[in-house]
């Protein structure tokens, strides 16, 4: 990605007005059980709940007039449904989302919420592509990629950056990792502003794609996503791949346990609400301890929107 620094920093400036520079949170009682230091960046705080706020923003402000005025389309049955439909809502831009039929009601809710107007399709790839593609068609909207999208991973990036402007001294930094925007954009981010700061993603056993994909050098699928982790069942693009290959130190894998005890743990000691995808990035620490033993390392909590009626505890 060319120019990648003065991206972010022009980014930043340019979203500020319409995000929140969410809290940097720690715990001394799971620093000594992690056996390091550890500062969470808490986009659990963000509007609408999610870094992906970052992403959506930046998206849509990048656009000429003309294209704002035709408004903007994406396939989603999660965060960046109700990212996009919210950040065009603040900037008087229609949003289009395509949703699976298979999207819990409380999302659907919730986008609807926001202003998005939901166009339902089969819970398939191709149907969400053919829907999205129907949409442009007819309205001349743009489609915004939820994660394989360059003005959205600088976007995503921001939140890594806020974090490395408040502890410019981190060790590492390590996110959870599903269709790679937010891990690309943290890498870019500790590559540019961080002090030899290391980024390493987090990702479940039962969809490790992207664990793979960095093996093989080329990009892989999940036959099976069946993890709590619901944001983190989306495959790599072609735009993040080569930012993940050159950037990041390595993806660790965690269990399906492992990832409630971190979730767990965080609401129970930290007192706040995060979701499963969120708690891939701690998990992965407790996973690798050896690796992080004393170190100053940053969290992503990625969000916080959880269906409260499906706890895994």
């Amino acid at each position: 990605m060319q120019n990648a620094k003065e991206s972010l920093i022009k980014c930043h400036q340019r979203i500020k007005p319409y995000i929140h520079n969410t809290p940097v949170l720690t715990s001394h009682l799971i620093d000594e059980k992690a056996g390091c230091s550890l500062f969470f960046k808490c986009e659990n705080f963000q509007r609408m709940g999610a870094y992906k706020m970052r992403g959506a923003t930046n998206a849509i402000l990048q656009l000429t007039e003309e294209q704002k005025n035709n408004g903007v389309v994406t396939h989603s049955s999660g965060n960046f449904a109700q990212a996009l439909s919210l950040a065009a809502k603040r900037l008087g831009v229609k949003a289009y989302i395509v949703m699976p039929s298979s999207a819990p009601q409380v999302k659907k809710d919730a986008v609807a919420g926001y202003g998005g107007q939901i166009i339902e399709c089969e819970p398939t790839l191709e149907a969400r592509n053919t829907a999205a593609q129907k949409i442009q068609n007819e309205t001349s909207a743009t489609f915004i990629h939820p994660s394989n999208d360059e003005d959205v991973i600088i976007g995503q990036g921001t939140a890594c950056l806020e974090l490395l402007q408040e502890y410019s001294d981190l060790d590492f930094v390590v996110a959870p990792i599903g269709g790679g925007g937010l891990i690309a954009g943290s890498a870019l981010a500790a590559y540019y502003f961080g002090n030899d700061c290391k980024v390493f993603g987090g990702e479940p056993y039962k969809a490790d794609d992207a664990y793979r994909s960095l093996k093989s050098g080329k990009i892989e699928s999940n036959t099976t996503t069946n993890t709590i982790a619901d944001g983190l069942r989306t495959q790599l693009g072609d735009k993040n791949f080569p930012i993940i290959q050159k950037y990041i130190e390595g993806i660790i894998r965690v269990e399906e346990q492992e990832i409630i005890d971190a979730m767990r743990l965080v609401w129970e000691r930290m007192k706040i609400i995060i979701e499963p995808s969120s708690a891939v990035a701690l998990a992965a620490v407790f996973a690798n301890k050896e690796h992080f033993q004393g170190k100053k390392t940053g969290i992503i909590i990625s969000g916080g929107n959880v269906d409260l009626k499906n706890l895994p505890f």
